[in-house]
């Protein structure tokens, strides 16, 4: 008990800190603004991770290894990620005095805001004194616009991965001289040359409260259609997980190209991108090979015919699509 109470007590600083350089440091920015970049707040956007923050995490808890014992630390890691994932909801509004000492989803909520008041507060993990000790802390109170200061407007997978490196690159080569350099990289995302480290809270946009989140119209029946293959999609990533040990490199290299391909075309679908046709009706064709040749099965086995009915309907309707286009562009040529 009291080597868990030590753990609570130095690892959750640490926590808070991992946030803090996360949020202050722009080339660490660039991994994290992945899980803020939503504009809505509930249980999915906890679960809304950067590919690319693992390779950096790791060294806000390396300094524990010298004074904590791996288990306990092992016990410490899930319950500090378990903890982070229900306080990313608008359904509790408020814990009485448990708001004096926790990390809430109301104290979470402002992390999350786009609003000025909300930029670099509360980065607790589970215990807000420290943000309240530290001067980060700022209560809820103007409604929170949720997301990134200037939206990515996309649901596009590789753009909300990594649109922010060729950003972060493009202000490191225009910037002049190798402090201004160095300063793009290791000061805060909103700094420029003549400015705070952090740059000047003037700069952010204001936020009237009648922000609207990005919201491509697209019909019901589009919207189903996306569902039922994402829902497919989660099979294909369930099983890869569970049976990737006894899968060959070359199965498993496939079907990791088919989850990105996927990923990619739900999200061309939902933007409504001119290519997004030819490129669904390829993938449809790319399920249908997959299913035939046994490396996608069914969860239960009683769908597979259905499954493959429904592919094939997909990949009929995506064609006479594609051609309907394909026809159209020929005639506004001639």
């Amino acid at each position: 008990r009291f080597r868990f109470c030590t753990l609570f007590q130095q690892c959750h600083p640490a926590v808070s800190f991992s946030f803090f350089v996360v949020s202050e440091l722009n080339f660490l920015w660039a991994a994290h603004q992945v899980h803020h970049s939503s504009e809505y707040y509930n249980l999915s956007t906890a679960l809304r991770q950067s590919v690319t923050q693992q390779f950096s995490s790791w060294l806000f808890y390396l300094p524990l290894a010298l004074m904590v014992p791996p288990s306990v630390f092992a016990v410490h890691i899930q319950f500090n990620l378990l903890y982070q994932f229900w306080i990313h909801t608008e359904l509790v509004k408020d814990l009485g005095p448990l708001e004096w000492i926790l990390n809430t989803p109301s104290h979470h909520r402002v992390h999350h805001g786009r609003n000025p008041y909300c930029i670099d507060k509360n980065y607790a993990g589970i215990l807000i004194i420290w943000d309240r000790m530290f001067g980060t802390f700022t209560p809820e109170s103007d409604k929170v616009v949720y997301g990134l200061t200037h939206p990515i407007n996309t649901f596009e997978v590789w753009s909300v991965e990594f649109l922010y490196y060729p950003y972060l690159w493009q202000r490191f080569w225009e910037a002049e001289g190798i402090s201004n350099k160095l300063s793009v990289i290791f000061k805060g995302p909103g700094w420029t040359p003549g400015k705070p480290r952090l740059g000047d809270i003037a700069d952010i946009p204001q936020i009237t409260g009648e922000e609207k989140p990005y919201d491509p119209a697209w019909s019901p029946s589009m919207q189903a259609y996306v569902f039922i293959q994402f829902i497919l999609l989660l099979d294909v990533y369930n099983n890869l997980l569970m049976e990737q040990t006894m899968l060959s490199e070359i199965t498993v290299l496939l079907l990791t190209a088919y989850v990105l391909l996927s990923l990619t075309c739900l999200g061309f679908l939902i933007d409504q991108r001119s290519n997004a046709v030819e490129l669904e009706m390829m993938r449809c064709v790319l399920i249908m090979v997959l299913h035939r040749f046994g490396y996608i099965k069914p969860l239960v086995p009683l769908l597979a015919f259905p499954t493959e009915a429904f592919v094939l309907i997909s990949a009929v309707y995506w064609s006479l699509l594609c051609v309907n286009q394909l026809t159209n562009r020929m005639k506004k040529q001639n």
